[in-house]
């Protein structure tokens, strides 16, 4: 698909106000519908799930405020999937499923549906879209995120190209049977599936309203009013940042246990015209485990890092992508070759955009952070003795921000990918595990004039005679950075049993663990920002009372005896 002129006569201010407010509304509400009527922990509770809308050229007019992952991948998703049903190859009633981790968010459990919008019965007016972390789509371990020992997409689980899944209004079984055939969890697969179509159905009667309600030709000329409005006021803001090249390298600890280091760099190239490319070809080749980065999902994060730092009150439309350029090496860990392997890519979420944060720290020093602390998304999975069912528990547990300008980080926050801490109850009722702690570790949140947020650790415990871990985390060698003077925050670690005979866990091991096992995730922490001699004194003794610091760490690391 070709980008389409956005050339039309003017929609008064109200009533392009009215449409723009309603697109987003509609897209928000198509979240909530998703995540009401979801079966899993990780859609439902955890948040990991995007929507959007698009004309009916496949350009994306509105989104909701979920995944950025997600939402950053779904214009070129849509243009994939336009590209195999072509114009008045789709019908009302239908609906398209693909989750290719090229053509998606990069890793086979991303479930994308796709449903054109039509008025009058036959006049193609848009499309919305949702997506969701499937909690198993097969593949070599549970959970489909196995890292070490997969050197190719083939041993990762059901790959979907664009297929109908929905056709007149009627869900394919035979698609569908195919699906749940190849997962390990075909009860919350098919109610994630049938949530997404739901919740598409929603939000296509809302956006047939408002065509309804305004006319065919006034709701396509707002499309394009809002496509260009954001266009330039993204073109504005980028051409206020100092032209030049800014640069930054960063490195995950590796891609396996015995595995080297995997370099992350980036060159930033501001025109100062309005025009901003990123390159990320020095980084490290393709690796052979499932933990590359595929181009949209490298792109859906350049794309919300310069929304962060540019223009983060906006609505963000496909017209405010425009400007925003990838400059990627091809077969180089960002821009892999299928079939290269990728399902264990979430980690590299934050680790995008703190390399970004780095480079844009040279031309943004007020808006940048220290590093945020990484997170820890285990999947633990088996067969549940209590039931002889297959189960898995996918869990997300994210901690500290970064250190910034004027403020502390945040403590137990999501950073960029807009997820939430799945609750411990919802874990213990679901699978066979307890939870043994969650809390924060004092004295890991980088030093400095501006504190980062502490490391999180979380104890789980298996119930069950036996499972399987496959571990997803990462800044185990390598610390989050501090900024300006900040220190770095403490690194991550992860043991099995750390009340006995401690072992450590590799970050990104795939490990059998039985019952009485207790998994201790200790995340790292984030950086600080500005010199820790700057630090007020009265903030000090702020965080030696909320638990942050401790009195010994305050002494030695500040150098006051408060």
């Amino acid at each position: 698909m070709t980008e389409q002129s956005t050339v039309s006569e003017d929609v008064d201010a109200i009533t392009l106000t009215v449409i723009w407010n309603t697109l987003i509304s509609i897209a928000e509400e198509l979240g909530v519908t998703l995540r009401h009527t979801a079966f899993s922990e990780g859609v439902r509770e955890g948040d990991d799930f995007a929507t959007a809308l698009f004309d009916r050229h496949g350009q994306m007019i509105a989104q909701g405020n979920f995944s950025p992952g997600h939402l950053g991948s779904m214009p070129y998703m849509a243009k994939h999937v336009l590209n195999y049903f072509p114009d008045g190859t789709l019908k009302p009633g239908d609906s398209v499923l693909v989750n290719d981790s090229y053509i998606g968010a990069g890793h086979f459990p991303d479930t994308y549906q796709l449903m054109p919008v039509f008025l009058d019965g036959d006049q193609l007016v848009g499309y919305v879209c949702c997506s969701a972390h499937q909690v198993d789509m097969g593949g070599a371990a549970p959970g489909s995120q196995k890292v070490h020992g997969i050197t190719e997409s083939f041993q990762e689980g059901l790959r979907i190209l664009p297929v109908r899944f929905a056709r007149q209004g009627q869900i394919d079984e035979d698609i569908m049977r195919i699906v749940l055939g190849n997962v390990r969890m075909p009860d919350k697969v098919r109610g994630d599936l049938l949530a997404q179509h739901t919740a598409n159905l929603t939000a296509a009667d809302r956006l047939r309203v408002l065509f309804a309600d305004y006319g065919v030709a006034t709701v396509d000329a707002a499309f394009a009013q809002i496509l260009d409005r954001s266009e330039a006021t993204m073109r504005e803001l980028l051409a206020e940042v100092p032209a030049g090249t800014y640069s930054f390298e960063d490195k995950m600890d590796d891609y396996g246990p015995g595995t080297d280091p995997i370099i992350m760099a980036v060159d930033i190239t501001f025109d100062g015209q309005g025009n901003v490319e990123f390159d990320f070809s020095r980084s490290s080749d393709t690796v052979p485990a499932a933990i590359n980065s595929y181009i949209n999902y490298t792109r859906a994060y350049a794309v919300f890092a310069v929304k962060t730092f540019c223009n983060a009150l906006d609505p963000q439309t496909e017209g405010s992508m425009r400007p925003i350029k990838l400059k990627v090496r091809e077969g180089s860990f960002f821009n892999p070759k299928f079939p290269a392997p990728s399902g264990g890519r979430p980690i590299l979420q934050i680790r995008i955009f703190d390399t970004i944060n780095g480079a844009l720290a040279k031309a943004l020093p007020e808006r940048a952070m220290g590093a945020f602390s990484h997170w820890s998304n285990p999947n633990i999975g088996g067969i549940d003795d209590r039931t002889g069912r297959p189960f898995v528990m996918y869990d997300v547990s994210l901690a500290g921000y970064g250190g910034k300008y004027g403020s502390d980080g945040e403590e137990a926050m999501t950073p960029v990918m807009n997820c939430s801490n799945i609750p411990v109850e919802v874990h213990e009722t679901h699978n066979p595990v307890r939870i043994h702690c969650l809390e924060l570790i004092p004295d890991t949140g980088g030093a400095g004039k501006w504190r980062g947020g502490c490391g999180l650790r979380k104890d789980i415990e298996l119930l069950n005679s036996t499972a399987v871990l496959s571990h997803l985390g990462d800044r185990h060698k390598f610390a989050p950075y501090g900024i300006f003077g900040g220190h770095a925050g403490a690194l991550a670690e992860s043991l099995l049993n750390p009340d006995g005979n401690a072992e450590p866990l590799h970050s990104k091991e795939t490990r059998e663990i039985k019952k009485g096992d207790v998994l201790s995730f200790r995340l790292s922490g984030a950086g600080g920002y500005g010199p820790p001699e700057e630090r007020d004194p009265a903030a000090i003794k702020e965080d030696i009372a909320d638990g942050y610091v401790t009195e010994e760490f305050a002494r030695r690391v500040y150098e006051r005896p408060e």
